[in-house]
């Protein structure tokens, strides 16, 4: 199942057209895609059966929002891919290095940025998102909990970021329209293999990011696993997982977002998204 919201609505996507959720169900179904998250095997399992006539609505993709718009919790992962580690001078770790992105954050994926002073930076990521309260789930079940992937990008101020002893990861990765995601939710049965996945960055149309998501140190389930051994998860919860290399802060000479740059995040099986910027004006 692709699942998105258009125009501020629930559908289910299927190729380049949607079904109403609410108006399919004939009311049975809420609208809220946070409501559905908490129902996502009844969503399902209605959605397994929708006829081809309930997919009537065009998909406009900048018409977009955000798949999971109120995430109660938002975890990231940093240096979870070996090139990506090796470039910022460190050894891979040993257990995920978590932080947050403050839920304000989260955007739909066609955005237009402002820039905050300093030096914002990009990172394309597999977003995976909860679908059901999990706590201290063993790794070979950790997919059960699991409502979809979808792509992110975990835009970053270095400066703040990276101020202070301890450094600021979440302030600096969290201000306005710093966690744009979509275009859809994916459910894992929708791959062929949901932890070997293509991923790619373009700046102004130039691949800046690659690699495929079965590079990740600590892929989805095991994630999953260890977050939950910690705290409970909830439904609409995300989980950036990482990024690969070719950020540009650590580039020969550092290259960092500007005005009128255009960011592509693309990522098999699910779609892109793509952000503008423009800059802060006093």
């Amino acid at each position: 199942m692709r699942f998105g919201v258009l125009d501020g609505r629930s559908v289910v996507v299927r190729g380049d057209l949607a079904a109403d959720v609410r108006w399919a169900s004939k009311g049975r179904l809420h609208t809220d895609p946070m409501i559905l998250l908490g129902e996502w095997p009844r969503l399902r399992e209605w959605a397994a059966g929708l006829p081809d006539r309930a997919y009537d609505i065009p998909v406009d993709p900048t018409a977009l929002g955000a798949p999971v718009p109120r995430p109660r919790q938002v975890f990231a992962i940093a240096l979870n891919y070996p090139p990506h580690a090796a470039e910022a001078g460190f050894t891979p770790p040993d257990e995920p290095l978590v932080f947050t992105k403050f839920p304000a954050c989260v955007t739909g994926p066609h955005t237009t940025v402002a820039l905050p002073p300093g030096k914002v930076d990009w990172e394309v990521e597999l977003v995976a998102v909860i679908g059901r309260e999990t706590y201290r789930v063993s790794e070979d079940r950790a997919w059960e909990a699991v409502a979809g992937l979808t792509v992110g990008q975990d835009l970053s101020e270095r400066v703040t970021q990276l101020r202070g002893r301890p450094a600021q990861f979440s302030l600096g990765k969290s201000f306005p329209g710093f966690g744009p995601t979509g275009p859809v939710l994916v459910t894992p049965d929708e791959f062929a293999d949901p932890d070997d996945l293509e991923i790619t960055g373009l700046l102004n149309g130039a691949a800046v990011q690659h690699d495929r998501t079965k590079s990740l140190i600590f892929p989805v389930p095991e994630l999953v696993a260890r977050l939950s051994a910690v705290v409970p998860l909830y439904p609409g919860d995300l989980v950036f997982t990482g990024t690969p290399a070719g950020v540009g802060n650590r580039m020969d000479p550092p290259r960092y977002l500007t005005e009128g740059d255009e960011l592509v995040s693309r990522i098999e099986g699910i779609g892109e998204i793509r952000q503008r910027f423009t800059a802060v004006h006093p």
